[in-house]
């Protein structure tokens, strides 16, 4: 059977609305008060590598090419094979794991600068090492989060941890800018390496016992286990299309997203803690979406809630290209963009993650996860090598606009899909699992 030919899940009565009740689940709150020290220091952290790059180093669009594909390599490269070891074996050895090992590697940045050591080379290989650890970490906390709060609060709990997400960027990105200015980038990466300290703390002290792994004599081998994970995707119509539209999406916005700081601080020459603050916004914005995510899937449906998503932020996106130098009518477009797409983002980021856990059984849910971000990550990969061609030989302002209508594509491929008539992800819970256990 063709993926499109299997029926799909299609609510036309909204869900009645559930309370929440996470603030009541300790261990959750646990992992919450973790993630956002981490997330933090992560905003801070991003904002100064880039800058590392931008400023102290240099970097031209060619090699801010190369930065972006470091970011996006590892997680090419080491996915698929993370989300067969996130299925065997326990999660959250694996988080505590990941967490020790990014603050190792991001430390040796500020030590290399502090004995005037710090070159392109390092950065990009401090970035692929972390991003080895990132892509350990986000699977397994994709998988790991539906046993700790339950497939049926999935949509709340990823809204409270965006919230966090929200609340990190009006303060990380606009305290990394002055931080750059003040102790300069490679400094205000330390910060983001000590977050990952607490990350791991807040996990160590989860009492919830995990799901037990499957036992050794029923795994199959490892690229047996990898293409189990693909069958599966290609088994559900649902799956099949967001792993078929994820790479749209995420080439044309790495197109823009490699482009951008380039274009605001070389070509409309804005300052590091001017455009912190002006980030700062975008997390306002973030923060409002998460607040009321929930309520808007409930509304609208799910689906409709990520269509619109697209089509919004990819309108959003087209605003910064349009801007001229470091005026007043520049700040209004960059903090436009910032309101407007960080407030469509944030659905989506809230949204779709919670259809793939909902969709995917426990026992394949690291697969399911790590596969279309494999995905996802070779299309991002692709984009960014694109748009350091494409930045020099047609222009940042080009590349940037064909990276936003992108988005705007995606949206409008996804009204002819399955996913468009999918309400709220909590009742396909019943289905999936009915699913596996006929496997």
């Amino acid at each position: 059977m063709a993926p499109f030919e299997q029926s799909a899940t299609a609510i036309d009565a909204p869900a009645p609305r559930r309370r929440s009740v996470l603030f009541r689940n300790s261990d959750f709150m646990r992992l919450w008060a973790g993630e956002t020290v981490s997330v933090f220091g992560s905003r801070m952290g991003d904002v100064a590598i880039t800058f590392a790059a931008v400023i102290a180093l240099g970097a031209t669009p060619f090699q801010m090419g190369l930065l972006a594909s470091a970011r996006t390599l590892p997680e090419l490269a080491f996915s698929l094979f993370a989300g067969v070891w996130v299925d065997r074996l326990h999660r959250r050895p694996i988080l505590i794991a990941a967490d020790i090992g990014r603050f190792l590697l991001l430390a040796t940045i500020p030590l290399a600068a502090i004995f005037g050591h710090l070159r392109l080379w390092h950065l990009c290989a401090a970035v692929i090492g972390a991003g080895v650890l990132d892509i350990a970490f986000n699977v397994a906390y994709r998988a790991y989060l539906p046993s700790l709060v339950g497939r049926g609060d999935l949509v709340d709990a990823n809204s409270k941890l965006s919230a966090s997400y929200a609340v990190a960027e009006v303060g990380g990105f606009g305290l990394a800018g002055w931080l750059v200015q003040w102790l300069t980038a490679p400094f205000a990466i330390l910060i983001d390496a000590i977050s990952f300290l607490a990350s791991a703390f807040a996990i160590a002290i989860i009492r919830t016992p995990e799901i037990l792994p499957p036992p050794k004599h029923r795994r199959a081998g490892t690229l047996r286990e990898i293409a189990d994970g693909a069958r599966f995707i290609a088994g559900d119509a649902r799956l099949f299309v967001i792993a078929a539209t994820a790479p749209l999406a995420a080439f044309t916005y790495s197109l823009w997203g490699t482009m951008f700081m380039l274009f605001v601080v070389n070509d409309l020459g804005f300052k590091p803690g001017a455009l912190g603050m002006i980030f700062a916004v975008g997390g306002v914005s973030s923060l409002a979406s998460a607040l009321v995510a929930r309520r808007a899937t409930e509304a609208i449906g799910a689906g409709r809630a990520i269509v619109f998503a697209f089509a919004v932020q990819g309108a959003a996106l087209m605003l910064v290209p349009l801007a001229h130098g470091a005026a007043i009518s520049a700040i209004v477009l960059l903090v436009a963009q910032q309101l407007i797409g960080d407030f469509a983002g944030t659905i989506f980021e809230i949204t779709m993650p919670s259809l793939r856990q909902a969709l995917a059984p426990h026992h394949i849910i690291g697969r399911v996860t790590a596969t279309i971000s494999f995905i996802a990550r070779g299309a991002t990969l692709l984009g960014a090598l694109a748009a350091g061609w494409m930045g020099g030989a047609v222009g940042l302002r080009p590349t940037m606009f064909a990276g936003a209508a992108g988005l705007i594509v995606t949206g409008a491929l996804l009204l002819f899909s399955p996913i468009w008539s999918i309400a709220d992800p909590a009742d396909l819970v019943v289905e999936s699992s009915t699913e596996a256990s006929e496997r």
